[in-house]
């Protein structure tokens, strides 16, 4: 049976450094680091991920702002919060839940987020950044960034060497995560719904970073005996063994089949969702002290 990866108290370690960290940045500047998230409309699930977004910023002593906005705002309305909030010296991050509206362009407001308060790390900026091995001055994506750290929480600082098969190859997750393994001197494939003998490929990796966005889409026999997976996924399926209209949440990944290949293995929930936010309020400090003029 596969070790299996606590993201909640990996999560927990980093965010109690944090809270430490914060307090040394109040006393050095005055106000405490300062995260803003904008949610337009009620979709539950985002509501949800702002508000534990929100009370982790609190929790670590951060100042949290929360922008709620109707799901007919204006895409001009949008446009002037976040300029509000890009032109306040007090807010040191922003982050705007996604999905938007379908009347809204994302791109467009990703782009209009100032650089150095993208905390998401979505801007084109910071996407070149990352790209060009900038890490100092970049934002990295919270979701990627914190994979690394699940990895290395499991094998040990030094990756390098290890193979690593990314399913999925979005600009969220896919694409970033495989530049940050690169950046450990791993060896990196990039692999998706349409790579041709897709389990054969998965089954060479040492470490796999799920991140295909379909329930349980990687089963047990894709997984090299030993190998570390990390499953992004979070995918809500329907569980009548729980009951009529009943639903769980599970990864991309069969987590009961693969917990008996595997060496070590993330939860869902509570693998990478946890690690996910401790990434953004770690950004969120970054950004806060790059803005004063303190050192990272």
């Amino acid at each position: 049976m596969a070790r299996i990866i606590d993201g909640k108290a990996i999560a927990a370690r980093l965010t109690g450094d944090l809270a430490n960290e914060a307090g040394r940045f109040t006393d050095a500047i005055g106000s405490p680091p300062c995260l803003a998230v904008v949610l337009v409309g009620d979709d539950p699930a985002s509501a949800v991920y702002v508000r534990n977004k929100g009370k982790t910023a609190e929790k670590i002593g951060f100042r949290s702002v929360q922008k709620v906005l109707p799901a007919d705002t204006a895409e001009t309305d949008l446009i002037a919060e976040i300029e509000a909030l890009n032109g306040d010296p007090s807010v040191h991050g922003i982050l705007v839940q996604l999905p938007l509206p379908d009347h809204i362009d994302e791109s467009k407001i990703i782009e209009l987020i100032a650089p150095e308060k993208d905390v998401d790390g979505f801007h084109p900026v910071n996407v070149g950044r990352l790209n060009a091995g900038e890490f100092d001055k970049a934002m990295i994506p919270c979701t990627p960034a914190g994979s690394v750290v699940l990895a290395k929480d499991t094998l040990g600082d030094d990756l390098s060497g290890k193979h690593v098969v990314v399913v999925g190859r979005s600009n969220i997750v896919g694409k970033p995560a495989a530049q940050l393994f690169l950046a450990e001197h791993c060896t990196i494939t990039i692999a998706h719904s349409r790579t041709k003998d897709l389990p054969a490929l998965v089954r060479t990796a040492d470490i796999v970073i799920a991140a295909v966005g379909r329930p349980e889409m990687i089963k047990g026999d894709w997984i090299k005996p030993g190998a570390t997976v990390v499953d992004v996924g979070i995918n809500r399926i329907d569980a009548p063994e729980k009951g009529e209209g009943k639903t769980k949440l599970v990864g991309d990944v069969d987590f009961a089949e693969a917990a008996d290949t595997a060496g070590a293995i993330t939860p869902v929930p509570g693998g990478v969702g946890p690690m996910t936010i401790a990434m953004l309020m770690a950004n969120t400090l970054k950004a806060a002290k790059r803005q004063c003029g303190l050192a990272d």
